[in-house]
Protein backbone atom coordinates (compact mmCIF):
# COMPACT_ATOMS: atom_id res chain seq x y z
CA UNK A 1 0.00 0.00 0.00
CA UNK A 2 0.47 3.63 -0.61
CA UNK A 3 -0.05 7.04 0.14
CA UNK A 4 0.37 10.51 -1.96
CA UNK A 5 -1.94 12.92 -0.13
CA UNK A 6 -1.16 16.53 0.44
CA UNK A 7 -3.03 19.29 3.11
CA UNK A 8 -1.80 22.63 2.42
CA UNK A 9 -2.92 25.84 4.38
CA UNK A 10 -1.49 29.23 2.78
CA UNK A 11 -2.22 32.18 0.60
CA UNK A 12 -2.31 32.37 -3.44
CA UNK A 13 0.78 34.51 -4.74
CA UNK A 14 -0.96 35.61 -7.85
CA UNK A 15 -4.42 35.47 -9.71
CA UNK A 16 -4.91 32.24 -11.08
CA UNK A 17 -3.90 31.29 -15.05
CA UNK A 18 -6.43 30.13 -16.35
CA UNK A 19 -6.17 27.69 -19.88
CA UNK A 20 -8.74 25.65 -21.50
CA UNK A 21 -7.04 23.03 -23.31
CA UNK A 22 -10.65 21.80 -25.07
CA UNK A 23 -13.33 23.55 -24.72
CA UNK A 24 -15.21 23.80 -21.53
CA UNK A 25 -12.48 22.11 -19.55
CA UNK A 26 -10.38 24.80 -18.14
CA UNK A 27 -7.50 23.77 -16.33
CA UNK A 28 -6.35 26.72 -13.32
CA UNK A 29 -2.66 26.88 -12.32
CA UNK A 30 -1.21 29.10 -9.50
CA UNK A 31 0.96 29.35 -6.46
CA UNK A 32 0.08 28.97 -2.81
CA UNK A 33 2.32 29.54 -0.13
CA UNK A 34 2.70 28.44 3.21
CA UNK A 35 5.01 29.43 6.21
CA UNK A 36 7.00 27.78 8.95
CA UNK A 37 8.58 29.23 11.87
CA UNK A 38 11.39 27.31 13.45
CA UNK A 39 10.92 26.51 17.14
CA UNK A 40 12.61 29.52 19.43
CA UNK A 41 13.32 31.70 16.43
CA UNK A 42 11.09 34.47 14.88
CA UNK A 43 12.20 33.14 11.29
CA UNK A 44 9.94 32.52 9.25
CA UNK A 45 10.57 30.54 6.24
CA UNK A 46 7.99 30.28 3.31
CA UNK A 47 7.49 27.76 0.75
CA UNK A 48 6.05 28.15 -2.60
CA UNK A 49 3.88 25.42 -4.29
CA UNK A 50 2.56 25.24 -7.68
CA UNK A 51 -1.09 24.00 -7.65
CA UNK A 52 -2.74 22.53 -10.57
CA UNK A 53 -7.00 22.64 -10.86
CA UNK A 54 -9.37 21.05 -13.03
CA UNK A 55 -12.87 21.02 -13.76
CA UNK A 56 -15.10 22.35 -10.81
CA UNK A 57 -12.31 23.45 -8.83
CA UNK A 58 -10.75 25.23 -11.80
CA UNK A 59 -14.44 27.00 -12.18
CA UNK A 60 -13.83 27.89 -8.55
CA UNK A 61 -10.74 29.29 -9.14
CA UNK A 62 -11.66 31.32 -12.26
CA UNK A 63 -14.75 33.07 -10.64
CA UNK A 64 -13.33 33.60 -7.42
CA UNK A 65 -9.50 32.88 -6.25
CA UNK A 66 -7.50 35.85 -6.59
CA UNK A 67 -3.63 36.98 -5.16
CA UNK A 68 -4.05 37.04 -1.25
CA UNK A 69 -7.19 34.31 -1.07
CA UNK A 70 -6.42 32.30 1.77
CA UNK A 71 -6.87 28.35 1.24
CA UNK A 72 -7.67 25.05 1.91
CA UNK A 73 -6.29 22.25 -0.50
CA UNK A 74 -6.49 18.96 -0.33
CA UNK A 75 -4.83 17.01 -3.14
CA UNK A 76 -1.83 15.04 -4.28
CA UNK A 77 2.01 15.31 -5.35
CA UNK A 78 3.15 15.01 -8.95
CA UNK A 79 6.28 15.60 -10.82
CA UNK A 80 7.10 15.82 -14.47
CA UNK A 81 9.60 16.40 -16.86
CA UNK A 82 9.70 18.76 -19.69
CA UNK A 83 12.14 20.37 -22.29
CA UNK A 84 11.81 24.08 -22.58
CA UNK A 85 12.51 26.47 -25.24
CA UNK A 86 16.14 26.62 -25.11
CA UNK A 87 16.49 22.68 -24.80
CA UNK A 88 17.33 22.42 -21.62
CA UNK A 89 15.66 19.52 -19.51
CA UNK A 90 13.35 20.56 -16.42
CA UNK A 91 11.60 19.00 -13.45
CA UNK A 92 8.98 20.21 -11.88
CA UNK A 93 6.64 19.50 -8.82
CA UNK A 94 2.85 20.08 -8.25
CA UNK A 95 0.19 19.75 -6.18
CA UNK A 96 -2.96 17.78 -8.38
CA UNK A 97 -5.72 19.97 -6.34
CA UNK A 98 -9.26 17.46 -5.29
CA UNK A 99 -10.32 19.76 -2.80
CA UNK A 100 -10.27 23.49 -2.51
CA UNK A 101 -12.08 25.19 0.36
CA UNK A 102 -11.65 29.19 0.21
CA UNK A 103 -11.20 30.34 4.04
CA UNK A 104 -11.11 34.09 3.25
CA UNK A 105 -8.74 37.79 1.75
CA UNK A 106 -5.75 39.33 3.56
CA UNK A 107 -7.32 42.63 4.48
CA UNK A 108 -4.59 44.41 4.09
CA UNK A 109 -4.86 43.63 0.07
CA UNK A 110 -7.57 45.99 -1.04
CA UNK A 111 -7.21 44.99 -4.75
CA UNK A 112 -8.71 41.28 -3.33
CA UNK A 113 -12.42 41.88 -4.75
CA UNK A 114 -14.53 39.07 -5.91
CA UNK A 115 -15.77 39.56 -9.19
Amino acid sequence: MSVNKVILLGHVGADPEIRYPEPDRPIAFMSLATNDRYANSTTEITEWHRLVMGGPNARLAENYIRKGTRLYVEGRIKSREYTDKMQVRRRITEIIVDKVELLGRRADNPDNTVK
